[in-house]
C-alpha cells in the first residue's frame, strides 16, 4: 500500500482567523476596564479613548502620529503580503463567506449574481441579511457610544437623530452590499486592490502556479471552480485575486488523489524567489520609518502628564479693587483628567512675590472621571501692585503636583487714601 503525501489545507486556518478577527471587532467595544472603553471616539468631550489613553482634541498631534504610524504599517504589510488582508481578514470577505455558506445551506444558488431557488428560503436569507446589516451598523456605533448606553437609549427611544440616522444608513448600505453586490464590491469597487497592485514589487507575497508546475497540471479546473472571485489562477497573476487560498486547497485535494503535492502555492515574488527577496531598499526604508514613528509615539504617550490645567482671564470681569483694598482677578480654569481612574484634585495658586495670595471658588475636592474636562471659575485675591505680578496655578493630586499653568495679575493702582 502506497502512502499518500501529507496534505495540509489552509481553509480551516483562514476561517479561524476570520472568526478571531470578527469576534475581536465585535467584542472590543464591550471591554471596559475601570469603566473606560479601550477604543472609542467620545464626541461630547471631543476625545479618543485608545487602549487606556484618553486623547483630547488639543492632543491631535498624537492622533496624527498614531494615524501615520498605522498607515505606514499597513503599507508595509501590503508591500510584503499583498492582498492577504483581503482574503483572510477583511470584514467584507468574512461577510461574503458567511452569506455564501448560508446560500448553500438553504439550497439556493447564485447565477449571474442573482439568487435562484425556493422563494421562502430567499425571504429567510434576506431576513438574515438584514439582521447582519443591523449588527454591523450597531457595531460601528459602539465605537462612538458605549454598548450599554447604546442599547438603553435604543430601547427607550432616546437614541439621538444623528446616531439613529447613521444606524439606518450603514445598515441599508451593508444590506445592499450583501444582497446585490457581494463579490462585485471586492472585484470592481474596492480601491485597495488597485492600490496594492501599484505598490507590489518582485518580492511581494503572491498566490501562483509556478511555471515549473505547468507540466504536472491536469487542467481539471478545480482551482477555477473554487475561486470566489471567478478568476482562473492558471491565467497568471490577476488584480482580482484576493489571496484567499481556496484554489490552493482545491488543487491539493485533487492532486492528493494522484499521490502528488498540489501545484499552487504562496510565494514571495512572482518567480518564487523566497523570503530572502524581502530585503529591498524600499521595504527597509518603510520598515525603518514605521519603527521610528512607533517609538516616537510610544515615547510621546508614555511621557504625557496624568492631567492638564489651562487658564485664561475671564471674559466678563477681568480685575477689580475690593472695598478692603485687595485686588480680585477673575480666571477661567480648565482641568482635564487623563488618568485611567476617577481622581480628586485641588487647585492652588503661588507667586514668586512674597505678598500673600488666595484663590476662591470651586478649587477643592474636584472629582473628575477618566477623560473628563471641567471648567472652573475662580477668583485670585491679593494686594495690588503697580507693575502687576506673575502667578502660577497648580493642580494637585493628593500631595503631587500633576499640572501647572502660568498667568498674570494686571497692574492696578493702590487704593486711594
Amino acid at each position: 500500500m502506497t502512502d499518500r503525501p501529507l496534505t495540509t489545507f489552509i481553509g480551516p486556518r483562514r476561517r479561524a482567523l476570520q472568526w478571531a478577527t470578527t469576534l475581536f471587532i465585535l467584542l472590543l467595544p464591550w471591554v471596559r476596564p475601570d469603566g473606560v472603553s479601550l477604543v472609542r471616539v467620545d464626541l461630547p468631550t471631543l476625545s479618543l479613548h485608545l487602549f487606556g489613553q484618553i486623547l483630547r482634541i488639543e492632543e491631535l498631534y498624537l492622533f496624527l502620529f498614531f494615524t501615520l504610524t498605522l498607515t505606514l504599517g499597513f503599507l508595509l504589510m501590503t508591500l510584503t503580503f499583498g492582498r492577504v488582508w483581503c482574503g483572510w481578514g477583511c470584514p467584507q470577505t468574512t461577510l461574503n463567506d458567511m452569506t455564501e455558506w448560508l446560500i448553500r445551506r438553504l439550497h439556493l444558488k447564485v447565477n449571474g449574481n442573482s439568487l435562484t431557488g425556493s422563494p421562502s428560503h430567499q425571504v429567510l436569507l434576506h431576513g438574515i441579511y438584514l439582521t447582519l446589516s443591523l449588527l454591523v451598523a450597531a457595531n460601528l456605533l459602539w465605537y462612538f457610544i458605549e454598548p450599554p448606553r447604546f442599547f438603553s437609549e435604543l430601547l427607550h427611544g432616546k437614541l439621538d437623530m444623528i446616531a439613529s440616522g447613521t444606524l439606518l444608513v450603514v445598515a441599508a448600505t451593508v444590506y445592499l452590499d450583501l444582497a446585490f453586490l457581494r463579490r462585485l464590491m471586492c472585484r470592481d469597487f474596492c480601491p485597495y486592490g488597485r492600490f496594492q497592485s501599484a505598490l507590489a514589487d518582485q518580492s511581494t507575497l503572491t498566490l501562483l502556479r509556478p511555471d515549473v508546475e505547468i507540466a504536472r497540471c491536469i487542467d481539471c479546473g478545480a482551482c477555477a471552480r473554487a475561486c470566489p472571485m471567478g478568476i482562473d489562477i492558471r491565467d497568471g497573476e490577476q488584480i482580482a485575486c484576493i489571496n484567499c487560498g481556496r484554489c490552493l486547497d482545491a488543487c491539493r485535494q485533487v492532486m492528493a488523489r494522484r499521490n502528488e503535492p498540489g501545484l499552487i502555492r504562496y510565494s514571495f515574488g512572482r518567480h518564487a524567489t523566497g523570503a530572502g527577496a524581502l530585503i529591498t531598499p524600499r521595504r527597509l526604508l518603510l520598515t525603518g520609518a514605521t519603527l521610528a514613528l512607533t517609538i516616537m509615539l510610544l515615547f510621546a504617550v508614555g511621557n504625557r502628564s496624568s492631567a492638564t490645567l489651562k487658564v485664561a482671564h475671564s471674559h466678563t470681569v477681568a480685575s477689580r479693587l475690593l472695598t478692603d483694598g485687595q485686588q480680585a482677578t477673575f480666571f477661567n480654569l480648565w482641568v482635564n483628567n487623563r488618568a485611567k481612574l476617577t481622581t480628586m484634585y485641588r487647585v492652588q495658586v503661588r507667586s514668586p512675590d512674597p505678598s500673600p495670595l488666595s484663590v476662591k471658588g470651586p478649587v477643592a475636592q474636584i472629582l473628575l472621571k477618566p477623560g473628563e474636562n471641567r471648567r472652573l471659575d475662580v477668583v485670585v485675591v491679593g494686594s495690588p501692585l503697580p507693575q502687576g505680578r506673575d502667578i502660577e496655578f497648580i493642580l494637585v493630586d493628593k500631595e503631587t503636583i500633576v499640572a501647572s499653568a502660568a498667568a498674570q495679575l494686571p497692574a492696578l493702582p493702590p487704593p486711594a487714601e
